[in-house]
Formats: C-alpha cells, structure tokens, sequence
C-alpha cells in the first residue's frame, strides 16, 4: 500500500484524511504525544518528532511515497527553517516521495492594490510571515527539481469553516474601515481545502503554484458583516484607515494594508476540483 506522511496534521490535515484512507497507509509527524492516541483512533500511525529538533526527525527518511506539508515556519526570522529540516530528513533515505504538496499563503503577492491576481504574479512579500513561507515555496521548488520530485505549491488565503469564524473579533467589538478605504480578502473553506490538497497529490504538476482560493470577491468589512447577520451579532463599526493606525493592534492591520483579488482558474482546470463552498455566503450558511 502506498504510504502518505501529513506534516502539520492539525484540522486541514484530519480533513484530507477523511479522503485519502483508506487508499493511503497514513503517517502523521506530531510533537505532542498527548495526540497519539487520538491520531491512532483516526487510522493515523503516529510518529513523534519535532520539526524545530532535526535530531528527532531520523524515522522520516525513506518512509512515504507522497507528503503533504502543512506545517508553519518558526515564528521569527524569514528563512523556513523547519521546512529546511524536513528536506534534509527526507534526503537521508533511500527512497524519495514522489509527490509533495505544500500549503503556503496568499499573502506571498503582497499589496496588490485590488487587482486580480494569478499563479504568475509577481511576488512582493511585505510581513516577515509571508517571506518565511515563500522561503518554503523557493526551498521545496528546488529540491524537488533537483530530486525529481513533484512539488506543487498551494498559495492559501484565510481559512475557514463553521467551527474556525473570527466570531471572538465580532465580539470584541473591533472596527472595520469604511467601504470606500477597505481591503478586498480572500477565503476557503476548510474541507474545500482538504479536497484541494487530496486532489494535488494526484493531479498536481512539476514545480506548480495553485492559488487554492474559492470564488469570493468581498471586501473585509463585508465579510464581518455578513458573519455578524448570520450569528446574530452586531456589525462592527467602520472607520477610515486613519483612525484603524490608532485603534486596531498591528497584526490585524497587517491584514488591512494588503488589498488583492485572488483567481484560481489554474486550479479548476489543472486539479478538476469543484467547490463544494464556492463562496463564503455559500459557506457560512447555518447547517441544517
């Protein structure tokens, strides 16, 4: 039976697992030994180890034949070094995967001032976070060229799922900028996602960037207000952008200070996928 290692096997992970067993045996990586039992409850053969602690990463080497890296790079710095770790295990054996896919971000394009975006766009990374992811993407393009694997790249926005909204910010009562000054944003949702990674791993192609984004072109105000109409909770209040340097923490204005309109015709045509939410009005409807 062919053999998968999901690195970063959080919900997105679980979510793909649910599509690939049983047609898979499937290895997860985790550091934290209080998911063993729940991993192996899955289906899933735990392995123990940590990307950031090279010396505890030896059982990778020559284990699967396909990959999906779903893990994050270190908080600090804007060079992956876990994906770095991750290669260098995965060279020790003396069997290559075949296939590897990888989750980045959106975020990689930098402000694009609310243009349409494509795989081809330049990429002009602004926040310390998406260099470190486009370190990964550059990484993993090169040593899957040099090793004659099949790398492929999705460039993911702000997930999301009935279970993952940004409700507690709807809660805290934080503004949004007035329509006019606002950001357009980009979403998918999280089983979307899993079916894209699923798909990749059999259809995707050689060095390949897939902008793993679903069919929304909203604004972030709008996006916040249409989750407050379907939980029933206040629509935030909106400012200028101005006002939001003084009044919303840096980490969010990150967010606000990037504006583009992702496409992903690339991963309908090349994956065959087709989105079960296709938008977010779509995906925030309340289940039945």
């Amino acid at each position: 039976m062919r053999r998968l290692l999901i690195v970063g096997c959080g919900d997105v992970g679980l979510r793909a697992v649910k599509r690939l067993l049983p047609a898979f045996h499937v290895y997860a990586l985790t550091r934290d030994r209080t998911r063993v039992s729940v991993l192996r409850a899955m289906g899933i053969t735990p392995i123990v180890g940590d990307l950031d602690r090279p010396e505890t990463l030896t059982k990778l080497a020559g284990l699967a034949h396909c990959v999906m890296h779903f893990a994050p790079p270190q908080n600090e710095g804007e060079v992956d070094r876990r994906t770095h770790h991750l290669l260098a295990a995965l060279d020790r054996g003396v069997m290559l995967p075949q296939r590897l896919v990888y989750i980045s971000t959106t975020g990689v394009y930098g402000h694009c001032e609310g243009q349409w975006v494509t795989e081809t766009h330049p990429v002009r990374p602004t926040t310390a976070r998406a260099k470190r992811r486009l370190s990964a993407e550059t990484q993993l393009r090169e040593w899957g060229k040099r090793q004659g694997v099949t790398v492929s790249i999705l460039r993911v926005p702000g997930i999301y799922a009935q279970d993952r909204l940004p409700l507690k910010r709807l809660e805290a009562g934080l503004p949004t900028l007035v329509p006019e000054e606002d950001s357009y944003t980009n979403h998918i949702h999280a089983d979307d996602l899993a079916r894209i990674a699923a798909a990749a791993i059999f259809r995707g192609r050689p060095g390949r960037v897939y902008n793993a984004v679903d069919d929304s072109h909203i604004k972030m105000g709008d996006w916040f207000d249409l989750l407050a109409r379907r939980h029933n909770l206040p629509p935030p209040r909106r400012i200028t952008r101005a006002e939001a340097q003084t009044v919303l923490p840096a980490n969010l204005l990150s967010f606000l200070n990037e504006s583009r309109r992702v496409a992903n015709q690339r991963l309908k045509r090349e994956l065959k996928v087709r989105l079960v939410y296709p938008d977010v009005e779509t995906g925030t409807r309340p289940v039945a």
